[in-house]
């Protein structure tokens, strides 16, 4: 099923891409336009933020936050084949790299972007 998300695409959609992940609450009814890491981080990435990466990208893909009832089942199916495609890369990926502090890397982002938006 997942080959099939990548025959007709170029070589570049082959490629393992960042994929988003939401915390809880974040960008509540909106499309997500940050791409978040979800690999290397202690603990792991929960289930959740897994399945918040996989709507994400649906909805990037689709167009949309919320699917029409008619389209609703396959809106529905894609999250899930995409959810468990993440897992699975998840847990198939190794690194010698430190793993990383989710807080340490929040703190880094918000830093950077105070920086980038100083008036």
């Amino acid at each position: 099923m997942i080959k099939h998300l990548f025959e007709n695409s170029g070589p570049a959609c082959r490629r393992p891409a960042a994929l988003v992940a939401v915390a809880s609450g974040s960008y509540a009814g909106a499309m997500c336009r940050n791409i978040r890491q979800l690999h290397n981080f202690e603990p792991p990435a929960t289930a959740g933020e897994v399945h918040a990466a996989a709507l994400q990208y649906v909805r990037k893909v689709a167009g949309s936050t919320r699917p029409s009832a008619r389209n609703a089942e396959a809106f529905d199916r894609a999250v899930l084949a995409v959810a468990a495609a993440t897992q699975e890369l998840l847990d198939q990926l190794v690194t010698t790299a430190p793993a990383k502090d989710r807080e340490v890397e929040a703190a880094r982002a918000r830093e950077r972007s105070a920086r980038r938006f100083a008036s």
